[in-house]
This record gives C-alpha cells, sequence and structure tokens, in this order.
C-alpha cells in the first residue's frame, strides 16, 4: 500500500476549499480540543455528512416505494369495485346472525361466525350467496 492510499485501499486526494474565517477557527478550536489535525477532523466530518445523507436518501426512497405499493394496492381494490359491483341484482336485505364465518362482498372485511350482517336477495335463481357488514348496509 503506497503512502497515498486510505485504509480502504483507495487512493487519497487533496482537496481544496475556501471557509469564512469564522468556521476556519472553529474547526481549529475544535480540531485542538480533540487533539487531531484539522485536516482529519474535516475529512471525519464530511465522512461522516455524506453516510447521513446516503441514510436518509435510502429512507425516503423506501418510504416511497412503500407509498406506491400501497396506492398501487389501493388502486387495484377500488378498481375491482368499481367493474364488478358485488351488490348488483340484490333486490332486498335480510338481518341474519352468521353461522359460518365470511367475508363482506363490499369492503371485504371478515365476518367471523355469530356476527351480525345482512344477507343480500337477489332475484336470479343461480345468484351466489352475498353478505355484507353492517358499515356497508345501503343508506335509505
Amino acid at each position: 500500500m503506497t503512502s497515498e492510499e486510505g485504509k480502504d485501499g483507495k487512493k487519497e486526494r487533496v482537496l481544496h476549499t475556501r471557509v469564512p474565517a469564522v468556521l476556519e477557527r472553529e474547526l481549529k478550536r475544535f480540531a485542538e480540543n480533540l487533539r487531531v489535525p484539522v485536516s482529519n477532523l474535516v475529512r471525519t466530518i464530511l465522512e461522516d455528512a455524506v453516510s447521513v445523507a446516503d441514510a436518509a436518501t435510502e429512507t425516503v426512497e423506501e418510504r416511497l416505494r412503500g407509498a406506491v405499493r400501497t396506492l398501487e394496492k389501493e388502486r387495484e381494490r377500488l378498481k375491482k369495485r368499481i367493474e364488478h359491483d358485488p351488490l348488483q341484482g340484490i333486490v332486498a336485505f335480510q338481518d341474519v346472525t352468521l353461522a359460518v364465518s365470511t367475508a363482506c362482498a363490499r369492503c371485504e372485511r371478515d365476518l367471523p361466525r355469530g356476527t351480525r350482517a345482512l344477507l343480500g336477495i337477489s332475484d336470479a335463481p343461480d345468484a351466489p350467496r352475498v353478505f355484507i357488514c353492517e358499515t356497508c348496509r345501503p343508506k335509505t
């Protein structure tokens, strides 16, 4: 390893920059208190700042991806609801107490056995059974 190579095997470079006199004094004072060269202090501060910025960017990107996934799922759920109204052809509802677990045909919420629900009555002889929860009860 040459003298120009850092601990990770990459060549180090010199970076020149201008800073206000106040910042220079603060950096020198801080480095003196820590008993490290100013260049080491500045390098450490820059490395930490870049690491924090990378971590923040990754967190924001992951949150955005999560939000996109949630929106896609919700869009698909709404699209299915709009394309196929599960209450189409229902002419009346009957209050019932469920003897078996099922799901609400409209909001897909679980309806456990013993739950009060509404049975959709259709005029079509081969229509599937449709149960809905009290929340999805049509308003009159």
